[in-house]
């Protein structure tokens, strides 16, 4: 199974992640959708220091099963204007309130960064 679809498997299902940055894990919620990670923060919305235009952070992913660690992999964000599709899902993903995010980041897996179960099984 390649990477893209071992993430496709587990992260379509997940509400949630770990993105490790600078600091220690940040726990978000995140929209996987075209083979990317986006996440909305700022504002009254999700904090995630050191997340920025063109950074390297680790995606934490866990198991859609057992709930357990499944893989990191490495991902470059990138701060985009979403197209309206995208806007929409983010909002329709935003769980019980109002979405107040500043900005938006792509996150593109890194293929040579996986590690950890999911490793195993895209080989």
């Amino acid at each position: 199974m390649e990477m893209t679809r071992l993430l496709d498997n587990a992260l379509r299902k997940a509400a949630a992640v770990w993105i490790t940055v600078d600091s220690g894990p940040r726990l978000v919620w995140a929209l996987w959708r075209d083979g990317a990670l986006w996440v909305a923060v700022g504002g009254d919305e999700q904090q995630v220091p050191g997340l920025r235009d063109g950074v390297t952070c680790t995606i934490t992913v866990r198991s859609p099963t057992t709930h357990s660690h499944l893989a990191d992999v490495r991902a470059t964000a990138a701060l985009v204007e979403p197209e309206k599709e995208v806007t929409d899902a983010l909002r329709a993903a935003r769980l019980n309130a109002e979405p107040a995010w500043t900005e938006v980041y792509r996150l593109d897996p890194d293929s040579q960064g996986l590690h950890g179960h999911g490793a195993e099984l895209g080989r």
